[in-house]
């Protein structure tokens, strides 16, 4: 583009001759979930995987119609206030007026694909496809009892499943994420999985990103249980198509425009009342603005009573604070995809995924240390291996592992290597398509042979691989003697053999302190 200099219409054709090989694309994320909608000019998209290549696609095509003078919520999570006798052990809660209020989910409400593309996008993110199983269900009208999992009933394993389905007819997508799988029990959380990494692995063109039950509120002691549930959950088939990541993350994906009273007890500000205006002690112009809500006299919007609440009662801009710290807790996948993406495009899909910062992400719902991490990275028992998300001094939140959770397999612990090898087997399987039904014969071997050895010496001058020249890089082989026997000529078959030294990250890294003595004078 830096020679056109003139306006005008310009062709940048892209040689797609026999004898070269185009490369894949590398990072397309595939989100199966419940979206605010699902239509576009008319006509349904749910049940369907569809391409998108902006975040301004996915409101359009997955969206509710908004306008700057109608703003439509697109994501409402339903929220109670329920009083407890003493202060609670865990969750979110708030001491008002000398009493604890636990903040419990209507569970029915609670989503999570609208906030995780956009993280997807907030992290570099580009196309992707989305596959709608449906719009939000009802809300259940009542909280989820303290200390309970967080189970949506709206979220149904077979509307996943049949999402997961229809990508078997997808080629391109080489991530599968369903960020609301957390919220199925957890043995159909455990079916779900299972089900992606066999279709990863049986279509051999993507990997299948995880998130793990119980990331959101993590007890500091018992959320070992949670890493044993998901690998007890996670099978032994097709583990190195599989990577998970923990725990979840703090975003500040929605803004405080975003949550108002309408989000506590069904919308109810009747049950709001005498919690933040108690009657033994009212305040007159939070009475008022209550009333003008109640009963509408002035015209105000939900915004303008909003803000009218904020300026006049503490205890209610608290609540505001914690709904909306709560809600923008979210499971990694939808960031990871935006993170691999980025990685994939500024370096390469052989680089390693991990320390890098996550955008959008203020912090994380436990901080792991180095020993808590080892556990997760390394399980003598499964070897299931869970990359962590930490929070480090002058870091930030960073990705700090990239295995796949089959930690124990020297050919594919690491994540990279196993996109490298998807990246490689289909670029070249579709180049070799060419070549279907050609004469099995020598100046065919010897055509596919440079045509696959000059794509290869090209990605290793990017750095896919290791070894200081392409002979210590790579080797291709085809022909009789080497790959194919005079029977497999008869029966049809021309065998390419293709080894490659793919790049493998320092995950440890040593150094070695000496005490020297003094150089005598």
């Amino acid at each position: 583009m830096a020679s056109n200099k003139t306006p005008g219409v310009y062709i940048n054709e892209v040689n797609a001759f026999p004898s070269s090989v185009i490369p894949v694309a590398t990072a397309v994320p595939a989100f199966i979930g419940y979206t605010p909608q699902a239509s576009y000019e008319g006509k349904s998209l749910s049940n369907q995987a569809i391409k998108i290549s902006s975040l301004a696609d996915f409101k359009a095509y997955y969206c509710l119609p908004d306008s700057p003078t109608k703003p439509v919520r697109q994501y409402h999570p339903e929220y109670y206030l329920v009083q407890q006798s003493a202060q609670p052990a865990s969750g979110n809660y708030l001491n008002i007026n000398g009493s604890y209020y636990s903040l419990l989910p209507d569970p029915s409400t609670i989503y999570y694909l609208y906030n995780s593309v956009q993280l997807f996008y907030q992290n570099g993110g580009k196309e992707a496809y989305i596959v709608s199983i449906g719009t939000y269900g009802a809300p259940s009208g009542k909280p989820m009892a303290l200390g309970a999992p967080l189970i949506n009933p709206n979220v149904q394993l077979s509307d996943l499943q049949r999402g997961l389905a229809l990508l078997q007819k997808e080629q391109e997508p080489t991530m599968y994420i369903c960020p609301e799988a957390t919220l199925l029990s957890l043995a159909e959380n455990g079916t779900l999985m299972q089900s992606m990494v066999l279709q990863s692995s049986s279509l051999q063109t993507s990997i299948s990103i995880f998130d793990i039950i119980g990331g959101n509120a993590p007890d500091p002691t018992l959320y070992v249980n949670d890493i044993a549930n998901f690998r007890n959950n996670t099978g032994i088939n097709g583990l190195n198509y599989g990577v998970a990541y923990y725990p979840f993350i703090s975003t500040e994906v929605m803004q405080s425009s975003d949550v108002d009273y309408t989000n506590l007890f069904g919308g109810d500000v009747a049950q709001l009342a005498p919690i933040i205006n108690p009657p033994s002690n009212p305040d007159p112009s939070v009475t008022a603005i209550l009333a003008n809500i109640q009963n509408p006299q002035s015209g105000l919007t939900v915004a303008q009573n909003n803000s009218a609440l904020l300026a006049a009662s503490q205890n209610y801009k608290a609540i505001m604070q914690t709904i909306l710290g709560t809600v923008n807790i979210l499971p990694p996948s939808g960031a990871m995809a935006g993170v691999i993406t980025t990685v994939d495009y500024k370096e390469g899909v052989w680089r390693a995924p991990a320390n890098v910062d996550i955008t959008g992400a203020s912090t994380v719902t436990i901080n792991l240390n180095d020993d808590q991490q080892a556990n997760l990275n390394v399980d003598a028992v499964s070897g299931k291996s869970i990359n962590a998300i930490r929070n480090f001094p002058a870091m930030g939140v960073v990705v700090w592992g990239a295995r796949t959770l089959d930690g124990n397999s020297l050919d594919w612990r690491y994540v990279n290597v196993r996109r490298t090898m998807i990246f490689i087997e289909r670029s070249c399987k579709l180049a070799a398509q060419a070549y279907m039904f050609e004469p099995n014969v020598a100046g065919t071997w010897m055509a596919i042979t440079t045509m696959l050895s000059n794509f290869l010496t090209d990605q290793w001058k990017e750095g896919a691989f290791v070894g200081a020249t392409p002979a210590e890089a790579f080797l291709v082989s085809c022909g009789l003697g080497s790959t194919m026997t005079g029977e497999d000529i008869l029966n049809g078959f021309m065998n390419v053999t293709i080894m490659v030294a793919v790049q493998r990250p320092a995950e440890f890294i040593e150094i070695t302190f000496q005490q020297q003595m003094a150089a005598p004078n």
